[in-house]
């Protein structure tokens, strides 16, 4: 069964952000006008036999929640069989953010937490991050965040891995991070800092098979980089489909090919 690590059910007030001019541009993608039924969003994945999605909820610094926690528990609840749900925080208040966190783990049942670092134009290393850091940590859940420059109209600093995803695993050497979107153009910084840190995976998110760098498909072939890289699509800027054609042609075999597409994720997650 394929999981992907990185997806969003799209609410209107989320496809509308001006943010995301760019990929719609890229894309060819309309913005939403009337709410999308999550069934939509179960016939993508149905069409490219992906079993499993983490939904992702999105919290902007000044519009607040434009994909909730509670929307995406919902969703969950609908489809337990096929959803479970990454939680977003508001990392402007960080006793709220760790309460938030608290909650969406332990009473919504969520996996994980995610903050996209240019959303919030604050590197890893900013210190309201380490309050949830060490919540993830206790909690026992990944902290999953973007790496490489960004698509959306925002700065790329921030999603350097060296410094700031080497420095994070230093501090918090019990800490899971799973960095995604693959770290281009410093994809050779993502991998060494992977093969560096014990707990650091890479998900191939908002890249296509045929668009994945070659150093990625290399590291991916190696006993190390055979555990630590995930699938994702950052869905619906790309679907299931586009994002899995091309696969046959990277060369995995079949062991490595289900430990991306499943094992890994299942694993890393605590999904089985």
């Amino acid at each position: 069964m394929t999981i992907d690590v990185w997806m969003q059910h799209p609410t209107v007030r989320f496809s509308q952000h001006d943010m995301f001019d760019s990929l719609r541009r890229w894309t060819g993608q309309q913005a939403l006008t009337d709410p999308l039924p999550i069934e939509f969003t179960l016939a993508a994945m149905d069409h490219a036999d992906v079993g499993f999605g983490l939904l992702s909820a999105w919290h902007a610094p000044r519009e607040g929640a434009l994909i909730s926690n509670d929307e995406v528990a919902e969703w969950v609840s609908a489809h337990p069989d096929r959803f479970a749900g990454l939680a977003a925080v508001d990392l402007a208040k960080p006793m709220h953010a760790v309460r938030e966190l608290r909650r969406a783990i332990s009473e919504l049942g969520f996996k994980g937490l995610r903050v996209v670092p240019w959303l919030w134009e604050a590197a890893p290393t900013d210190r309201r991050y380490y309050p949830l850091y060490a919540t993830c940590v206790e909690l026992g859940v990944p902290f999953c965040t973007q790496v490489g420059h960004t698509g959306p109209l925002r700065p790329s600093e921030t999603g350097r891995p060296i410094p700031y995803i080497d420095q994070v695993a230093l501090d918090f050497p019990e800490l899971t991070i799973v960095a995604g979107h693959i770290g281009y153009p410093w994809t050779e910084e993502m991998i060494a800092v992977a093969r560096k840190h014990e707990n650091v995976y890479i998900d191939t998110s908002a890249y296509t098979s045929r668009r994945i760098p070659n150093e990625l498909v290399s590291y991916l072939k190696t006993r190390s980089g055979s555990r630590k890289v995930l699938f994702g699509t950052n869905y619906p800027m790309i679907t299931p489909t586009a994002a899995l054609d091309g696969l046959d042609e990277l060369g995995l075999d079949e062991i490595t090919c289900e430990q991306y597409l499943h094992s890994n994720a299942a694993r890393v997650f605590s999904l089985d």
